[in-house]
């Protein structure tokens, strides 16, 4: 008895623990199966189907690879929220990534007259110390700080060619900014004139190498134009600006606009400078020029403040007087207005003159009256100092009658004439007239401002001043294209040859250098590749080793002769690109020849300014063959000229 109840209390033992086990395991069967289910449903809710669950009893293991470390952490974070964070377990992987990028390469330069500073990443393949130097020696005393960084990638193309042009562009800028990205640079500078501006972007243009992107910003301040002068005629011929000055865009557009209404070309031009004597310049200008369309036939002048109004000879004196009136109660406060209807004089009795004459070739004939002998020698001195001794011509006879103004009329006028490429002046009493052509836009008022400063507000003279591209100094400078075709012209009568067997340009041919010579000294520093050809006869090799000691040969002659050569090659191509059948004695002397091919830079449209920015054309490549024989050693073709 006792032993069967033992026996029960155990049995009942055994099978309460065989009760519990079978409870334990599938509690925990649940519990993975909840937790699995829960985090795979959560990471596919955010769309990481990638990701594998795996519930091991409490803990939760992730694997699978992600594709970047953001999104694997953020799969954790996921599972953290259904589950304790404690309890998951990372097995997952990141996707291999591709090597970093290399960096983008720039440069910004800055120089004005404290000294230079660049600044940017650069490769380590770039020679550093070769820059620093360069800029040290246009730097002079100045400092040059040097805030360069470098990384060891592989220089991008295009980038030396960018750099070392910032470094030759900078030496010719004493107030600019360079910023230099791999085959684009953008220069930023200051001119001291409109001329200078223009000037300095034919020059950078001309320098940048044809693969380069360039961008200019230089700015030009406005002329100081003392006095503020403004000048408006109208004759017979019709209505004219002999001078026009303006202070603001808008100044200008309202006083060309007021021209145009009383008779004036479109095509007028007015200068936007500094010095106006009141912010209501434009007003009182268009004011005056509607009184003078009134009057009919005269001028008005304006000298800073002072306005004259000149009327024609016979003009109603009831009508002008009225419009003077009107004039003088419309105009804003400043401006005093001197008013003139001068009387008719009999056109029988002509008064007495001096002339001065200026021929195209630079010829000068002073004719007329003068009043004293001292006179007539300080005239002729005068011209002689504006036009040269060689020059002057004068013929001039005395008359003690004249004003005793006339020698600070006759000495005026011969000072005008120095803005004309050519004209004349004349000088009576009562008038001075200056006419002529020039090459400087400004001459109309740099004229006019001398003419008041000089005989006074209320003087009555004429400006018939007409500008010519072709006599601008700076605008009218040769294209590339027309140098070649002069260059052209120049070969048709001689050619260049060689002595036989050797790259030394024959003496009769010097001349013809020397006049290839002067037309490029005129057109300044273009781009020019001078290409050495030889016959196919003789070896390859020495073919065009000859072809480029010719090519040499020529670069040196231009370089003796004072030509700026520094955006100039000399290369030899040998035997490439025949013109001609090397079967033939003909054709073999066809192909030796010296090529000029012109190469014209790009100019890159406006982009978007880099971390490191605040801050043409593409020409057909022509070329002007220079016939001329080839001379090589034994068995290379070579005969005598």
């Amino acid at each position: 008895m006792r032993l069967s109840a033992i026996f029960m209390i155990a049995l009942t033992f055994a099978a309460a623990a065989v009760v519990s086990l079978v409870a334990a395991s599938f509690s925990v069967q649940l519990i993975e199966d909840t937790s699995e289910i829960g985090v795979r449903d959560a990471l596919d809710d955010q769309g990481m189907t990638w990701a594998e669950v795996q519930a091991d009893g409490l803990q939760v293991t992730l694997a699978g690879i992600a594709p970047t470390e953001a999104v694997r952490f953020r799969a954790l974070s996921t599972a953290g929220t259904v589950v304790d964070a404690a309890r998951v377990i990372d097995e997952m992987e990141v996707e291999a990534q591709s090597g970093i990028a290399p960096p983008r390469f720039s440069a910004e330069v800055l120089r004005n007259d404290a000294g230079i500073s660049i600044i940017g990443l650069i490769p380590t393949s770039t020679d550093r110390d070769a820059v620093i130097e360069a800029f040290g020696d246009m730097a002079g005393d100045a400092t040059v700080t040097d805030l360069l960084e470098s990384a060891d990638y592989p220089s991008p193309e295009g980038w030396e060619d960018a750099l070392n042009f910032a470094v030759r562009a900078m030496a010719d800028l004493p107030r600019a900014k360079a910023s230099v990205n791999a085959g684009r640079v953008t220069i930023t500078a200051i001119a001291d004139s409109a001329a200078a501006k223009a000037q300095m972007e034919r020059k950078l243009q001309r320098a940048a190498p044809p693969s380069l992107r360039l961008r200019l910003d230089i700015a030009a301040p406005r002329p100081v134009i003392t006095p503020f002068t403004l000048r408006f005629e109208i004759d017979a011929e019709g209505a004219r600006f002999d001078a026009c000055s303006a202070d603001t865009e808008a100044a200008a557009a309202r006083i060309l606009k007021a021209g145009v209404a009383a008779g004036a070309s479109e095509n007028a031009n007015c200068t936007v400078g500094l010095g106006v004597p009141s912010p209501n310049w434009g007003r009182a200008v268009a004011l005056a020029i509607e009184a003078l369309s009134r009057v009919g036939q005269g001028s008005i002048s304006f000298a800073d403040a002072d306005i004259t109004l000149l009327a024609a000879p016979g003009t109603d004196s009831d009508s002008f007087d009225r419009v003077v009136g009107e004039l003088e109660n419309a105009l804003p406060d400043v401006f005093a207005l001197t008013a003139k209807l001068p009387k008719v004089e009999d056109p029988n009795a002509g008064p007495p003159e001096f002339t001065a004459t200026l021929s195209p070739e630079g010829q000068v004939q002073l004719r007329g009256r003068l009043t004293t002998e001292g006179l007539r020698d300080l005239a002729d001195s005068y011209a002689k100092s504006h036009f040269g001794s060689s020059n002057v011509y004068t013929a001039a006879r005395l008359d003690e009658t004249l004003p005793a103004d006339w020698a600070t009329r006759v000495l005026t006028g011969l000072e005008a004439m120095a803005s004309l490429a050519n004209g004349s002046v004349t000088v009576t009493p009562d008038r001075l007239e200056v006419t002529g052509n020039t090459g400087k836009k400004e001459a109309n008022t740099t004229v006019a401002s001398l003419l008041a400063d000089k005989l006074g507000e209320s003087a009555d003279y004429s400006i018939d001043i007409t500008y010519q591209e072709k006599l601008d100094p700076i605008a009218g400078l040769p294209t590339p294209e027309e140098c070649e075709a002069e260059i052209g012209e120049i070969l048709t009568i001689g050619k260049i040859t060689f002595e036989p067997g050797n790259a030394t340009i024959d003496a009769s041919a010097l001349g013809t250098m020397d006049d290839i010579a002067e037309v490029l000294k005129r057109c300044g520093d273009i781009p020019l590749e001078i290409q050495g050809y030889t016959d196919s006869q003789g070896r390859e090799t020495m073919n065009l080793s000859l072809s480029q000691s010719r090519a040499e040969s020529v670069l040196n002659e231009l370089r003796a002769r004072r030509v700026l050569t520094s955006s100039f090659l000399a290369k030899g191509y040998g035997e490439e690109n025949p013109i001609a059948d090397n079967q033939t004695e003909e054709g073999r002397e066809a192909n030796r020849r010296i090529e000029f091919r012109l190469i014209q830079a790009q100019t890159d449209a406006p982009e978007d300014e880099t971390a490191l920015e605040t801050a043409e054309e593409t020409g057909d490549t022509t070329a002007e063959e220079i016939g001329e024989p080839d001379e090589t050693e034994e068995g290379s073709g070579d005969e005598q000229n």
